[in-house]
């Protein structure tokens, strides 16, 4: 294998000791713990259900990807719309079958990189395409961290700028860079968990935190499991096929902009090995599983790749433990209770750091293979994505919408497959 161009802490096969096992899992479980339960509490499903299917599509995920790729799957943002609609109207049972739908989709095309091969990528996604894109998955996603670091909600329809929020946001950013810059040793490789634990306990004192769930939480509580033939006898949902599966492309895009940041990350190639048909197969498993239990749909997560940059800790082993402590807290309610109180102030500055990483990975991309943008080629290629993807210059098309990193993928990979390698101005 290659030397790495880093000095990596745990590699993807290293397995690191029962201690640090447990504080590297519980940091990557806490990082992805506020957008995999906002997902089912903003459509109305239930959050336990979501950390559990998280938890099992990941392990589902590590498997069929024969444990080579350090990912972790939770809820997808984009089927909110739709899932919302199908909620008012069919309930979850329609959106079962779009959750299985979209599933279908990652399975067909994976069958079909299976057929063709998947060299094609190299092709269509060039440096030019790939750094921006990843810069825009890391970007896109900064107006979600500033609405968290600022708004307090204190209704399911309503929230007001709060200064507190502010304050304990920009100081759990702040705390959560000095852990990671100062602290050494096993410390060191916890920033994150320690920056949530710290940030908490400041929104406590800020007033933030509303423990009255935590203590009416029961220690054990079997989450609300929504199963075909179990719960419900399922009926065939052409509506909620049709809106659903289209957004598949959607989320395959976003998956497969990760794996280009996995790649760098780790100094690996996962399109070839253990190939972009399995990390499909392994995406599109996860949501079938998700909808027989009556969760959301899932995709691989920024959040914990944001993690491994800070870190340095790819182990699979520790995305492995962090899926499983998501199963087990599902079960246990004071723990999922207490993990939810943990308020949008915290989770907004620790976001601010995350993303920002994932978008310095796409400028690192440029960077390291010398982009040069005094070529019209490359410039006309860049700045379209950036723009078009971090402004979510959405499509919509009926009930079905592609979001602006979608729109901003597509347009690059076409920008990049018919632009003449050189301007005629400058081959004057």
């Amino acid at each position: 294998m290659e030397q790495m161009e880093r000095n990596v802490v745990l590699d993807i096969s290293d397995r690191p000791k029962l201690g640090m096992w447990l504080g590297l899992s519980l940091q990557h479980m806490f990082s992805m713990f506020g957008s995999t339960v906002l997902v089912p509490l903003l459509v109305g499903l239930n959050p336990g259900v979501a950390l559990f299917s998280s938890g099992v599509g990941t392990l589902l995920y590590i498997l069929i990807t024969k444990a080579k790729i350090p990912a972790y799957m939770g809820s997808s943002f984009a089927f909110i719309t739709p899932m919302l609609a199908l909620m008012h109207g069919a309930g979850y049972p329609a959106i079962a079958q779009g959750i299985w739908s979209v599933g279908a989709v990652y399975l067909i095309v994976a069958l079909l990189v299976t057929i063709i091969g998947s060299e094609w990528i190299n092709k269509i996604l060039p440096p030019v395409v790939v750094g921006p894109i990843v810069m825009v998955i890391g970007l896109s996603l900064a107006g979600s961290a500033a609405t968290n670091a600022t708004m307090r909600h204190i209704s399911a329809t309503k929230s007001v700028y709060d200064i507190r929020v502010f304050i304990v946001a920009i100081a759990t950013l702040l705390i959560t860079i000095a852990y990671n810059m100062f602290l050494r040793k096993f410390l060191g490789l916890i920033p994150i968990l320690l920056g949530i634990v710290t940030g908490y306990v400041l929104a406590c004192f800020a007033g933030l935190v509303d423990f009255a769930p935590v203590m009416a939480a029961h220690w054990f509580a079997l989450p609300a499991f929504d199963i075909p033939f179990v719960n419900y006898k399922p009926t065939f949902q052409l509506g909620a096929i049709l809106a659903m599966a289209p957004l598949a492309l959607v989320t395959m895009t976003e998956h497969m902009g990760h794996i280009m940041v996995l790649n760098k990350l780790t100094n690996r190639n996962f399109f070839q090995d253990p190939g972009l048909k399995r990390t499909l197969a392994g995406d599109g498993t996860a949501s079938i599983v998700a909808g027989i239990f009556g969760g959301p749909a899932v995709t691989s997560y920024g959040e914990n790749i944001g993690v491994l940059a800070i870190t340095r800790v790819h182990s699979v082993w520790v995305l492995g433990g962090a899926a499983t402590f998501a199963i087990l807290f599902a079960f246990v309610g004071k723990l999922s209770a207490l993990i939810q109180s943990i308020p949008g102030a915290v989770i907004g500055g620790i976001s601010f750091l995350l993303f920002g990483v994932i978008a310095s990975s796409g400028l690192r991309i440029i960077v390291d293979n010398k982009i040069d943008f005094n070529i019209k080629r490359n410039l006309m290629i860049a700045s379209t994505i950036l723009v078009i993807g971090i402004g979510n210059a959405y499509l919509q098309l009926g009930q079905t919408q592609f979001s602006g990193l979608a729109v901003a993928t597509v347009l690059g990979i076409v920008l990049n497959l018919i632009l003449p390698k050189q301007a005629a101005s400058e081959k004057e």
